[in-house]
């Protein structure tokens, strides 16, 4: 990979990762908690983000084929969680931490997947390693995502200065909005997920 290769994929998978709509799903989940906590989970965000980044690039061809899951699979399943997610956020509720637990199990799901990590995402991530032939080449463009991810984190610890120049009331509905667009985000994963099923069914079936 060039230099401008690396650049091209940094700016592609930031926005992939679209930081707007992140920020806002953060702001939305963390609006009870304390200022600690958040820029807390914001780390653990960004380091999880990191991690599975890195074995998605390097072995999510290999764990998709022989577990069977494919990307149709993984776009029902990571809408249906979306769903149940904009559920509570439309409705005013937080997503709360369950009780024993720290705040760091909000990092993984939802946070780090579905929300900053979907479908898009993943399958950027899915083909540049089946693409990339050299260790080189899976260092840069590594390297390059992870650029990316530690700016959208960078981006989750400056959201203690949003939330306090929208107000309470911005937050909540901020919150309402959020939800509303991650329903309709999971309505999008599920339709596409089931017509790639059903695609895919249709083609068996002329064989």
């Amino acid at each position: 990979m060039s230099l401008a290769d690396c650049f091209a994929l940094f700016v592609k998978f930031f926005f992939l990762l679209t930081p707007p709509f992140v920020m806002s799903a953060f702001l939305s989940v963390t609006k009870d908690n304390s200022i600690k906590e958040r820029n807390y989970l914001a780390l653990w965000i960004t380091l999880w983000i990191l991690i599975i980044s890195g074995i998605l690039l390097f072995f999510g061809g290999f764990i998709f084929k022989n577990f069977g899951i494919t990307l149709d699979a993984f776009r029902v399943g990571t809408g249906a969680l979306l769903f149940l997610t904009s559920v509570g956020l439309v409705s005013g509720n937080s997503i709360r931490v369950p009780q024993g637990d720290s705040i760091q199990s909000l990092a993984v799901v939802p946070m780090a997947i579905p929300i900053t990590l979907g479908p898009a995402s993943i399958g950027v991530l899915m083909v540049y390693g089946g693409e990339i032939k050299t260790g080189l080449g899976f260092f840069l463009a590594y390297l390059s995502i992870s650029a990316a991810v530690i700016c959208v984190g960078l981006l989750l610890f400056v959201s203690n200065y949003i939330q306090k120049a929208i107000g309470k009331n911005g937050l909540v509905v901020l919150s309402k909005l959020t939800g509303l667009i991650l329903a309709a985000l999971s309505a999008q994963m599920i339709f596409m997920g089931a017509d790639g099923f059903l695609q895919e069914a249709i083609k068996n079936a002329l064989k």
